[in-house]
């Protein structure tokens, strides 16, 4: 089955399964799903712990051994592998087996990068989908991240005012790490009192970090100004435009066929997935961007990204980041 972060905890409280696959980019909520997997396996007697790390050397034979093997002293164990490229390559097969008859004294935890679609209709993810849990982290998404920063301040005790947590959420957007950090911080320093602006502008280091997937939704979804920001800081860190721009060349030319289908019997959520596109924030924004922009529209933003990537190979006088703001405005326009 599948569940959202959100839930796990009651999900746990229900009982343990047999194996956990915990997956995203989102380092923070990764490390805290883990953790609650972790102390519930350990409340419930699974004191043994065995990592792997996926790497070319892992050798996979090693590790299905582990399942088949007597733990020292018949305790219960809990054996996490890591899988920072998101598959398992060699490890399908021993994948296979230990969950088509899971052992009753392991519990398996994968902790994984984002899954990609052609992994996800693997035999072993579906055979975990029905013997296991499956926790999906995405990103919080912009016009959530101050509510969340607001709510983790409120579980620490912490009161800012309505200007000390619009300068947090301007610095730390996208930073989910730095964001606990600093409200950790926050608390050594709040003594009880209300946080206000000027502490904050102390206090707080600008540590807004963004990546050119988030990048490409805020430029479907039209909202240029925050898109401006997230290049402009894309830009400083010397992130290389061609990354996202091949993934903002595809979702253009999925608009394109999204427009093709408006109308017909098939629905755009159920097109969608079928394209590779599950997360649901990135959904909404591709079905509202094709329901805003014409086709001429789209048709010049595809036109354009062949001059980012003219400019991002050296053959243009003005830089990337300069037709990407124009990209920006361009998406933002209504047809």
């Amino acid at each position: 089955m599948k569940t959202n972060p959100g839930q796990l905890s009651q999900l746990l409280k229900k009982g343990l399964s047999p194996v956990y696959l915990i997956s995203g980019d989102e380092p923070l909520l990764v490390q805290e799903c883990c953790d609650q997997i972790r102390k519930a396996a350990k409340d419930a007697g699974f004191h043994d712990r065995l990592t792997f790390h996926a790497d070319h050397q892992l050798d996979w034979n090693a590790v299905g051994e582990e399942f088949s093997a007597m733990s020292l002293f018949a305790e219960k164990r809990r054996i996490e592998i890591h899988l920072p490229t998101g598959k398992l390559g060699d490890g399908r097969a021993v994948l296979e087996r230990v969950l088509a008859d899971p052992p009753d004294d392991i519990i398996l935890v994968l902790i994984s990068a984002r899954l990609d679609a052609a992994e996800t209709r693997r035999k072993w993810y579906k055979e975990l989908q029905g013997k296991g849990v499956h926790v999906p982290v995405w990103p919080v998404d912009a016009d959530k991240f101050q509510g969340w920063l607001q709510q983790r301040a409120s579980n620490r005790g912490l009161s800012l005012t309505r200007g000390a947590l619009a300068i947090m959420s301007e610095r730390l957007e996208g930073n989910l790490l730095a964001a606990s950090q600093e409200l950790d911080r926050l608390s050594l320093l709040a003594n009880g009192n209300t946080i206000d602006e000027e502490t904050v502008e102390q206090a707080v280091q600008d540590s807004s970090r963004f990546n050119g997937f988030e990048l490409v939704t805020e430029l479907i979804s039209g909202r240029a100004p925050h898109a401006g920001k997230m290049i402009t800081v894309l830009q400083q860190e010397g992130e290389n435009p061609l990354g996202l721009l091949s993934v903002l060349s595809r979702d253009l030319n999925l608009l394109l066929e999204l427009k093709s289908v408006a109308g017909q019997s098939e629905n755009p959520a159920a097109f969608l997935k079928k394209r590779g596109v599950f997360q649901p924030q990135r959904a909404r924004a591709m079905e509202q961007a094709a329901r805003r922009l014409n086709r001429n529209q789209l048709n010049e933003a595809i036109t354009l990204c062949s001059q980012i990537d003219r400019a991002a190979k050296g053959f243009d006088s003005l830089s990337p980041w300069h037709y990407l703001r124009d990209m920006s405005a361009l998406l933002a326009s209504r047809s």
